[in-house]
């Protein structure tokens, strides 16, 4: 063989060697992917198990045991956004789905303002719920004026966009009111799906509802006739139960709404509203007092605070009082003592702090927590009032003065000191109440016929009781 021909095998042979070494390189990288391939396909295969129907009965089971609420008195809305079907016989069909976002992020503004919770939108159904998850008393009224606001927004919508001479969009509405079971999912955010009866029948209403009607079952009606004026409208066959009557809402009664328009209400109607709201926040501040009133607090307790508030309704409706004023009267009572939870001394201010921080986010205006503030203050020893309402307050505090229970009562008052070291023997604090009731005077009409007696008759058993 040539010096050339061995050469050349020799370069060929390098070749060959090259070619393979980069061949078993390219089968490791091969075999990597495949490996990766594997490991991808895997985790796709376990995922889909999860979502599968089965999985997710499997995965979920604990989950929904642990995540579920139920709220026995929750009032369910579907609104139907009637028009959506039409957007595809249009060829500006982009434009009618930019409307009907615009529709909705305006209903969830509605359903915020009313404390409604937003449960989720399906194609133009907008379904949301009141008294979830925060459960309160309120709630059927907040949903109908949600639906009378909503109905009143895209009529407005309609006019500004097409005049009167084109109408698109129109609403139907259906609510139910009834126990729910509510589902939770979400870290950041948190999601409510609801189930159970009360929300297949609000969806059964909605359905036999008219363009432009809100239709509202007799549960509801039950709850907010008093507020709404309402018409008759038929009966719905609900399978295995009596047929469900239902009612058409006109809008507000006249004199609730201003201008006697059934649209916007007045102060007559949010003072009514007020009054039923009431039990919502009497049953928070409660609470809070249960929980964070300190132990000694033998007298200044929770009873001590329902008693102020059924007092000063009574006394208040005695003495002529509207219902404004006994709005004003019970609140004040019932956050009179909540300082409590601060400080022992000046409690009375703090517990106007307390009411200042609370009372705007339950649609109190300015004006009413002043004069609750200044009602709170009015019980401060000694009491000094300056007008009907502070007279009302500072009887009620002190009703059990001429009460019957006179001496248990007032033990506590001094066990409460004692424990403070306030307060020395049981007969120094006999001698100050014998001197305190002696000078005090009951200021409304009412408390004096109630309790004035009975109030001379303590100061006498109290003197037989001290010693020298």
């Amino acid at each position: 063989m040539s010096m050339s021909n061995s050469e050349e095998l020799v370069k060929r042979i390098a070749r060959l060697a090259k070619q393979n070494q980069e061949l078993e390189e390219r089968i490791k990288d091969l075999e990597k992917i495949n490996e990766k391939l594997i490991r991808d396909n895997q985790k796709i295969k376990t995922l889909y198990e999860k979502v599968s129907p089965d999985g997710l009965k499997e995965s979920s089971e604990v989950e929904k045991k642990e995540k579920s609420l139920k709220f026995n008195m929750a009032t369910v809305l579907f609104a139907d956004i009637h028009g959506f079907s039409l957007l595809v016989e249009r060829t500006n069909s982009s434009s009618f789905m930019d409307e009907l976002d615009e529709i909705i992020v305006e209903f969830e503004a509605i359903v915020t303002r009313y404390k409604i919770e937003k449960i989720k939108t399906i194609g133009d159904t907008y379904m949301c719920a009141g008294g979830i998850p925060v459960k309160n008393i309120t709630n059927p009224i907040d949903v109908v004026m949600a639906a009378i606001e909503m109905r009143n927004y895209l009529k407005r919508y309609e006019t500004e966009k097409r005049g009167a001479a084109e109408h698109i969009w129109d609403l139907k509405i259906g609510i139910h009111s009834g126990p729910v079971t509510a589902s939770i999912s979400g870290k950041k955010k948190i999601n409510y799906d609801i189930k159970g009866d009360t929300v297949n029948t609000a969806s059964r209403v909605e359905a036999v509802s008219d363009r432009g009607m809100i239709l509202i079952s007799v549960m509801t009606y039950e709850l907010v006739k008093e507020f709404f004026d309402c018409e008759y409208y038929g009966k719905l066959p609900v399978k295995y139960k009596d047929d469900l009557q239902m009612y058409k809402v006109l809008g507000l009664k006249p004199e609730f709404s201003l201008n006697a328009e059934g649209i916007v209400p007045n102060d007559l109607f949010m003072i009514k509203f007020g009054l039923i709201q009431f039990t919502d926040i009497q049953e928070m501040i409660l609470d809070k007092l249960e929980l964070d009133l300190p132990g000694y607090l033998f007298y200044h307790n929770v009873k001590h605070t329902v008693d102020v508030v059924t007092e000063v309704e009574l006394i208040g409706w005695a003495e002529g009082c509207s219902d404004e004023e006994i709005l004003l009267l019970k609140t004040a009572a019932l956050f009179h003592d909540a300082g409590h939870t601060i400080a022992y001394d000046n409690h009375e201010f703090y517990g106007t702090e307390i009411a200042k921080k609370m009372l705007p986010a339950y649609n109190y205006a300015p004006n009413q927590i002043e004069c609750i503030c200044s009602l709170i203050m009015s019980t401060k020893l000694p009491p000094q009032p300056t007008n009907l309402l502070e007279n009302i307050m500072c009887d009620s505090d002190l009703d059990y003065l001429g009460r019957s229970d006179f001496i248990p009562v007032s033990n506590t008052l001094y066990e409460e000191l004692k424990a403070q070291n306030k307060m020395g023997s049981l007969n120094d604090w006999n001698k100050i109440q014998v001197k305190f009731i002696s000078g005090h005077q009951y200021f409304t009409k009412t408390a004096r016929s109630l309790r004035e007696v009975n109030k001379q008759l303590q100061i006498e058993r109290i003197q037989s009781l001290i010693t020298e």
